[in-house]
């Protein structure tokens, strides 16, 4: 699967590189700000993107609003949008958009590849809150 990925925190990026990659993928494209999200998803035309809900230059939702207008300009591109913290309105504002192939993880449960995507695939929207309790870490 070519995946791209957009995330600002460094030692979170690389680990999701070394992650995907170990299990197969390629990752065609890694981007640290909102404003290059967009411009490599349309470059590179991937399988699959894993972004981060905020990003710089604002820190605020500019990861979010790349993943809605990626979705507008690539209909159908699946996408794990990863945050910080439960945030009910990012999962509902990405998937205002239909839930096809979107995902929310937070960035503290990405501990194994396979709750991301043994098959091409991603967890449901509920993924964020099942998974938001101590005893459910894998």
């Amino acid at each position: 699967m070519r995946i791209v990925i957009a995330e600002d925190d460094v030692l979170l990026r690389e680990g999701l590189i070394l992650l995907l990659e170990d299990v197969g993928h390629e990752i065609v494209a890694v981007v640290g700000s909102g404003p290059e999200v967009v411009p490599a998803l349309l470059e590179h035309r991937p399988d699959a993107a894993v972004l981060d809900v905020r990003l710089p230059p604002g820190f605020r939702d500019e990861g979010l609003r790349a993943a809605i207008e990626a979705r507008r300009l690539i209909p159908g591109l699946p996408l794990l949008v990863l945050s910080q913290y439960v945030e009910e309105s990012y999962v509902a504002e990405v998937l205002g958009q239909g839930a096809c192939g979107v995902g929310h993880l937070l960035k503290d449960r990405v501990s194994r590849i396979e709750t991301c995507s043994p098959s091409g695939t991603y967890p449901p929207a509920t993924a964020a809150t099942a998974g938001s309790s101590p005893s459910s870490r894998t």
